[in-house]
């Protein structure tokens, strides 16, 4: 049995030309779109390095590349072949059939998420059963559950603006206690680039 009931899973993709951030690569091409993927990703690392929580970190595809993230003692796994939905799913029964007790799943495309925010997620998980941190695009940059519930990622519209929405009525259809966190943006287009992003993609 593990010695944290907390556990953190990160999705991502490995930082690879043409695979990283598609839609902002449609404007700045793919150099510069994985020159933002890879700064997002050490960003990922610096606020969940030091949370004294399990964490593991979910590929979107099988390779033999692992991110080389030394500190912060993550294990890696990987995410099925599905729609964003099933993907998560699967991930959160794979961790609470692992034991735990809170599961929080982010992705790593939120510049603004701070260790101070997940901390705040996984608290609110002790007496709520779902947390969602809202993306100003209408998703969610982080969903933390207290106990699995596959219905809140099944009929789901992925990658609309509906997506919080349409959770939200979820948990209040299958009578979830829910908070939401401080709304933050993530990382899609050009208009999206924090002041720090735009710099190093100059």
């Amino acid at each position: 049995m593990q010695e944290s009931k907390e556990a953190l899973i990160i999705f991502l993709k490995y930082p690879e030309l043409g695979r990283a951030k598609t839609r902002l690569a449609a404007s700045i091409g793919n150099e510069k779109a994985l020159k933002v993927y890879i700064e997002l990703l050490n960003n990922t690392n610096l606020i969940t390095r030091n949370l004294k929580i399990d964490k593991f970190l979910y590929y979107d595809k099988v390779s033999e590349k692992k991110l080389d993230w030394k500190e912060g003692n993550y294990t890696h796994a990987y995410q099925i072949e599905s729609d964003l939905g099933g993907r998560m799913a699967q991930a959160f029964e794979d961790i609470f059939n692992k034991g735990y007790e809170q599961v929080i799943i982010m992705g790593s495309d939120c510049y603004d998420l701070s260790s101070h925010i997940i901390e705040e997620a996984f608290k609110t998980l002790q007496n709520h059963d779902v947390v969602l941190g809202p993306a100003k695009d209408g998703g969610y940059y982080l969903i933390g559950l207290s106990k699995m519930n596959k219905q809140l990622f099944t009929e789901i519209e992925w990658s609309t603006e509906q997506v919080l929405k349409s959770t939200v009525q979820k948990c209040k259809a299958a009578n979830l206690s829910y908070h939401l966190l401080k709304t933050l943006s993530d990382i899609d287009t050009v208009e999206d680039l924090t002041p720090h992003l735009k710099h190093i993609i100059k």
